[in-house]
This record gives structure tokens, C-alpha cells and sequence, in this order.
């Protein structure tokens, strides 16, 4: 009996190992599905009762001109014990939540975006209801302040004006009871058009990307041009930069920084404590001499060096030391000790992006990290952990990291890795977790390549299909017929 494998049967029998393949990459999203268990609004570890309601701005993620019922946009208010106090969610003239300010009667100024516009609106968590609305002709606008009683301190972002051809991105004032603008500062004044970190934003497009200002006293505001990976005091007066920390492009200070707070120390030195998104850590500065962009800083705190931040965007010194941090991609708030120990914490899913205590005002301040004498690099601990990126379990960015340190190609994988931790969460189903995404990937790639040498091994016999139909199809020579007498 001539047990050799006939020849035309190889296709067959590699056709049958792919589709084994796929079907075992596909398993691990087969059992997340079955097994998931959704994060919600919820407590996680809470050591310490917090002094007060917290308030959180959670972004949440619209695609397609569609909301997504799995990763909403609200606002919440969380009790000292970690109790859902109350849930405001958006109106139609609101599609993501962004900046959010404590105001002195209690209420609270909400900064809110839609496709086409910018709504700030005064909102009374006692009441259920909006004070007042004012509707703003920005685009994307992330942060608005409200300052000397009726006017509204904007950070305006994407701002091309193609009539002149210049990028008009700017911090200005608008004073509600006039109705127009009474104050504003261009960032072309300090930026050339290439300066944007790392081609993350386009001269025409979103340039700077300013994501927040603040007013610091009369004369000067704090802003962050995120893609600038800096962070500028301007002098109202003169239009000129008295501080800055940070320069373009170099990510070692600050990279792509969000909502920095400006504080100081017991002898005066200003300091600067800033969410570093794009280096997945919140880190401090203290100012050691120098002005303008040429003042110099030395870093006196690092929290998130276990790699347990995945994209913090908010960083707040409380009066007891402690710090505020809004955890965007692990969906959670946190109240941590200079030392990194979680001592209360909120689930907020999906994409928190700032949070305050609200008795305490917009950007309370408090001691610094050297005047506590605590200055030092630190890790987490104490976190309930009930996201991914949130555990010390690995996760395929940091798998990425590990595999690969040492490696001639390390510095490529680690930017991969820091692009797939800070986009993956963005497309990946909420019912998906992190590894099973990756399979799931894995499985269209293989699929997708299958289907490619599938056509390269009958090309012959798809090319004959196409002319046959287009011989079937195309139109007849007709023409006329001539005789000749």
C-alpha cells in the first residue's frame, strides 16, 4: 500500500494548521468574553476617609458620531468612603467631559466639547441643574477658569486659520458681561512651526495642543502646550515668558505633560508638579536659578516607577501632603502619600481626566515634596488594583519592555510599547482583556496573511476568473457593417 502523501494534499494539510492557529489565538477572546467582569463606578482601596467630596471629569470615548454605552462620558461625585454621592451625564451639547473647577458657592464650572464646538457651563451638584451655559466658538477646548468674577480664562487648541495661514492657537480671556475678548497670547510668539513633540501635532492641525491655564496671581498664567512638552508662565503685562519648564522635544523632563500645578515652597522656589502622560508618571521640579526659558529645575519627585500610571492627566497637592491623581487609562483617582502608598481610590471608567476635592477649591496647593522631606523616585503600592494596567501582573507593553531591554532594537520597542499602552485601550472592546486583544490581533494578522498567499498560489486561476468576467460583461463590438456595390 503506497503510504505517501500525495502531493496535492500539503495545501490542504497547511490550510488545516492555520486554521488550528486562528482558532487558538481566538480562545483567550472567547473566554474573555464568558468571563468578563466590567469595571464600574466603584470603590477600590480606601485606607483613609477622604476630607470631603471628590469630583471626577470622566472623558469618556465617542466614535463614529456614536456614544459608546460601554465607555460613557460623566460627571461624578464620590463621598469621603468611596459612595456614589451623584452622576451627571452629558446633555447634547456635550460629548466629552474635560476640565472641571471647584467655585467657592459650592457649584461647579464644567468644561465640556462637542465636533463642532466648546460649552462651559456653572453646574449645582445640590440641585441637579446648570446655573448657567455659555457656548464658546473653540474647538476641542480641554480647560476654562473663571477669573475676577465674570471672565473666562481659555485654553484654545486647534486653531489653523487657513485664510492667513498661520496657527492661531492662543490662551485668551473672555469677559462674559461685554461679550468679547479682552486678552490673548498667540503661541507663534514662542514656537516654530516644527517644534511639536515628535510629530504629534501639524503646524495645520493641532499644533500645540494647550491643554490647560491657570491663573496664577494678577499678572501671570500658567499654561501647558502639550506637544510642546513644556510648560510656560506668561506675564500678562508683557507677553513675555518668565518661566518655563521643559523644552520642545526633549522628553526626558516632561513628555506631553497634562495639567500642571504650580506650588511653592516654605522658602519661596517655585515649583511645578505636573501629570507626565506620555512618560506614564507624575513628577515634580523645584526651581534652582534662571529666568524666562532659561530658568534651570531640578526633579524632586517621580511617582509611577514601577510603571503601574498608564497615562496619568491630572496631578493635585492637597493640603495634607498627599497628592490627587487622575489615573486616566487605569480609569481610576487616587489620593497617594508622598511615598507612593494609595490611601484612597475611585474607579471611574471611562477615561477620567481630572478630579478635584471639591471643599477645597480649584488647585488647593500644599507642602512640597521637599519640604517633606520625601524627595525620591517611587512605585505604587496599596492599590486595589482591579484594572490591568493598575496590577503588578504584566502586561504586553511592559512584556515588551522586559523582553526586549538590553536588545539592539530595545529603543524601537519600548516607542512601540508606549504607542500600544496609550492607544490599544482606545479600539480594544471593554469586555476584552489586554492579552486576549493582543491574540485576537494575532489572529487577523495570520488570517490576513493566509488569505494573501491563498492568492499568490491560485493568482493564475483569479486572474482567468477576472477576464472571463470581464469578457462577460463588457460591451459587444456592435459597430455598423459596411458594404461596398
Amino acid at each position: 500500500m503506497d503510504l505517501d502523501t500525495p502531493e496535492l494534499t500539503r495545501p490542504l494539510v497547511a490550510r488545516l494548521c492555520v486554521v488550528a492557529l486562528v482558532a487558538i489565538l481566538l480562545i483567550p477572546s472567547g473566554v474573555s468574553a464568558l468571563t468578563h467582569e466590567p469595571v464600574e463606578l466603584q470603590r477600590g482601596a480606601i485606607d483613609e476617609p477622604a476630607n470631603g467630596t471628590t469630583v471626577i471629569a470622566v472623558q469618556g470615548f465617542k466614535g463614529r458620531g456614536q456614544n459608546s454605552s460601554k465607555k460613557p462620558a460623566r460627571l461624578v461625585g464620590v463621598g469621603p468612603e468611596g459612595d456614589l454621592e451623584w452622576n451627571y451625564q452629558p446633555q447634547d451639547d456635550v460629548t466629552w467631559f474635560y476640565d472641571v473647577d471647584p467655585i467657592d458657592d459650592g457649584t461647579l464650572l464644567v468644561t465640556g466639547v462637542t465636533r463642532d464646538g466648546t460649552t462651559v457651563f456653572k453646574y449645582d451638584p445640590a440641585t441637579n441643574s446648570r446655573v448657567w451655559t455659555e457656548r464658546l466658538d473653540a474647538d476641542d477646548t480641554h480647560d476654562v477658569d473663571l477669573i475676577d468674577g465674570d471672565e473666562l480664562l481659555v485654553a484654545n487648541m486647534r486653531n489653523y486659520n487657513e485664510t492667513t495661514g498661520t496657527n492661531d492657537d492662543r490662551i485668551f480671556v473672555y469677559n462674559r458681561t461685554t461679550d468679547e475678548t479682552v486678552w490673548e497670547y498667540r503661541f507663534e510668539r514662542i514656537y516654530d512651526r516644527g517644534d511639536a513633540s515628535g510629530g504629534s501635532g501639524s503646524y495645520t492641525g493641532d499644533w500645540t495642543h494647550v491643554n490647560d491655564v491657570d491663573k496664577l496671581d494678577d499678572g501671570r498664567y500658567m499654561a501647558s502646550p502639550r506637544n510642546m512638552d513644556e510648560v510656560v508662565v506668561i506675564n500678562r503685562s508683557t507677553k513675555e515668558v518668565d518661566l518655563s519648564l521643559g523644552t520642545p522635544g526633549n522628553h526626558s523632563v516632561v513628555y506631553e505633560q497634562h495639567n500642571p500645578d504650580y506650588i511653592e515652597s516654605e522658602d519661596g522656589s517655585p515649583t511645578i508638579l505636573v501629570a507626565d502622560s506620555e512618560n506614564d508618571r507624575v513628577v515634580e521640579y523645584e526651581h534652582t536659578g534662571g529666568e524666562g526659558r532659561n530658568a534651570t529645575w531640578e526633579r524632586t519627585w517621580n511617582l509611577g516607577a514601577d510603571g503601574n500610571l498608564n497615562w496619568p492627566r491630572d496631578a493635585d497637592r492637597l493640603p495634607n501632603g498627599n497628592t490627587l491623581v487622575t489615573d486616566s487609562l487605569n480609569h481610576r483617582v487616587m489620593e497617594v502619600t508622598p511615598e507612593g502608598e494609595v490611601v484612597w481610590e475611585y474607579y471611574a471608567p471611562w477615561g477620567t481626566y481630572e478630579a478635584e476635592r471639591v471643599n477645597l477649591g480649584d488647585e488647593p496647593g500644599g507642602p512640597t515634596i521637599a519640604d517633606q522631606n520625601a524627595s525620591g523616585a517611587y512605585g505604587l503600592n496599596g492599590s486595589a488594583a482591579l484594572t490591568p494596567g493598575a496590577t503588578e501582573r504584566a502586561t504586553f507593553a511592559s512584556w515588551l519592555h522586559s523582553t526586549f531591554a538590553g536588545t539592539p532594537i530595545s529603543s524601537q520597542v519600548d516607542w512601540f510599547a508606549e504607542r500600544w499602552a496609550h492607544v490599544a485601550p482606545w479600539v480594544r472592546p471593554v469586555w476584552m482583556n489586554p492579552w486576549a486583544f493582543v491574540a485576537f490581533l494575532g489572529a487577523a494578522v495570520v488570517t490576513l496573511g493566509w488569505a494573501g498567499g491563498e492568492a499568490v498560489y491560485h493568482r493564475r486561476w483569479i486572474a482567468g476568473r477576472l477576464r472571463a468576467g470581464y469578457d462577460r460583461v463588457r460591451p459587444s463590438g456592435g459597430g455598423s457593417t459596411r458594404s461596398d456595390d
